[in-house]
């Protein structure tokens, strides 16, 4: 799918939208660089002992999930730059409104992440409002949900964002 107009969206609301399978895999170094960053130095994710102990192995931190989603912006065998979250750029020139912000996000954990995981994403678009005008502008809300499956097809994931595209007072649609 590409720009999503306002005539373009009862037919794109609850439709699987940009399936990929994640550019590598979920990878201990990047939970320890993580974990190390933050300095969180919770055991789980440092001692193979207390992961087999509490988890049955290693896991991801939950709240790594979209890191695994989250496209390189460049690799040799593409000729754009990746994006995450297409469907929120494809609202945004459908329906000419420059400027976003994500007003909120909520993730639904269910299996644990684990080093060798490979993910795969999907994105829903749950809904979009009528206009609205708010301090930044006058613009629309919309929901997406991304959706995350291990190898196996198990679900591990389901984020939220909530986006508000906007025209700021005096732009005009497609300006």
């Amino acid at each position: 799918m590409s720009a999503i107009g306002i005539d373009d969206i009862q037919g794109a609301l609850g439709v699987s939208q940009y399936e990929e399978v994640g550019e590598f895999p979920v990878e201990q170094g990047y939970i320890w660089t993580t974990c190390s960053s933050v300095e969180n130095g919770n055991p789980l994710f440092w001692d193979p002992d207390v992961a087999e102990e509490i988890t049955g192995g290693p896991i991801a931190p939950p709240t790594m999930v979209s890191v695994w989603f989250r496209p390189h912006h460049w690799a040799p065998d593409r000729s754009t730059p990746g994006l995450p979250l297409q469907v929120h750029f494809d609202l945004k020139e459908g329906l000419g409104l420059p400027e976003a912000v994500m007003s909120d996000n909520t993730i639904v954990f269910y299996e644990p992440v684990r080093p060798g995981d490979r993910l795969t994403t999907r994105q829903i678009l749950k809904s979009v409002s009528d206009e609205k005008t708010t301090k930044l502008g006058t613009g629309r809300f919309w929901v997406i949900d991304v959706e995350y499956r291990n190898q196996r097809g198990d679900l591990v994931a389901v984020e939220s964002y909530t986006g508000f595209g906007y025209r700021r007072a005096g732009e005009e649609v497609g300006a």
